[in-house]
């Protein structure tokens, strides 16, 4: 039994992908499942047990990469396709069962939309899966104690809360006796957008560059706060279960807020979707994240063991 699953390219969408994954991997236990997404996706899925193939699918000229993936899955006679890009793809390959979830924006949540389209009363929320060797690698990097994960980046510039607020915050949370940790993506300009907040906090560790999503994922895991703006790190902390809290702007939290049981986001003040992030101050920020850290069962977790 073979299920084909076609993902975002783009790391935030793929995430919030993961949960309908996971619920239908529960459905049907007996099912192997081929994942179709972007490069900078398809490290989510590398220690997913269940995920025989990853088909990365590069963008080509005259949308050849289509094909390409036609050509790749052709000959498999699938139990079923799942479709989250709404491409004709679906109909096209031998399949028992189709779900094809038509692209475009549209009101609600996309986590919520997802778990709708499958058929799902309850929201299949998020989740990362990670290897042991990652997880023991997490304990090495972040050994026991509270450190707050910033993420300080963001796909492009209006969505990124100021620099030296991400310093204010870290600063004023060290009464909390958490210590910062930054995490950022691969090159140059990821690295230049955080370079601010790490020559501000000197004492913060580096966690940024060209890092696996498992890695990562295992190292917010050891994080007993994420803070940072909406961007797939964002949502890569909340699916991990670390506590989360996005920073909203001119993107829409009504559509792509973080999901998670203690994940919870800030708006800056004004229209949504167009509320400037210089609008968001550190004071609303930290009382959101105060409220998240003394929330019931908040603790640093051990994953030493786990």
């Amino acid at each position: 039994m073979r299920i084909l699953f076609i993902t975002s390219n783009r790391l935030g969408d793929a995430v919030i992908s993961t949960g309908v994954l996971d619920a239908l991997q529960k459905r049907y236990p007996a099912a192997m499942f081929t994942v179709v997404c972007g490069p900078v996706a398809s490290g989510l899925f590398e220690a997913d047990p269940r995920c025989e193939r990853i088909i990365t699918m590069e963008k080509r000229r005259h949308d050849r990469h289509w094909i390409d993936l036609w050509r790749a899955c052709f000959r498999t006679r699938w139990f079923m396709v799942v479709d989250l890009r709404g491409s004709l793809i679906g109909l096209t390959l031998w399949a028992r069962r189709r779900v094809i979830v038509r692209g475009g924006r549209r009101p609600g949540r996309r986590v919520e939309q997802l778990g709708e389209a499958l058929g799902y009363r309850r929201t299949p929320m998020p989740k990362v899966w990670t290897s042991e060797a990652q997880q023991a690698n997490a304990v090495a990097t972040l050994p026991e104690g509270r450190w707050l994960a910033l993420g300080p980046t963001a796909n492009w510039d209006g969505k990124i809360w100021p620099p030296e607020r991400f310093v204010a915050l870290a600063q004023a949370l060290r009464s909390e006796n958490l210590r910062p940790v930054v995490f950022y993506g691969p090159g140059e300009d990821e690295r230049a957008r955080a370079e601010p907040v790490l020559k501000a906090l000197p004492d913060a560790l580096d966690l940024g560059g060209n890092h696996t999503l498992g890695d990562v994922a295992a190292r917010l895991q050891r994080c007993a706060l994420f803070v940072g703006n909406d961007s797939g790190l964002m949502h890569l902390a909340a699916a991990a279960g670390t506590p989360t809290l996005g920073l909203f702007g001119p993107s829409r939290a009504s559509e792509y807020a973080p999901a998670g049981r203690l994940a919870r986001f800030v708006e800056a003040p004004g229209p949504e979707g167009h509320a400037p992030m210089a609008g968001l101050d550190v004071a609303q920020v930290l009382k959101a994240a105060t409220e998240i850290l003394n929330e019931k069962n908040v603790f640093v977790p051990d994953l030493a063991t786990d």
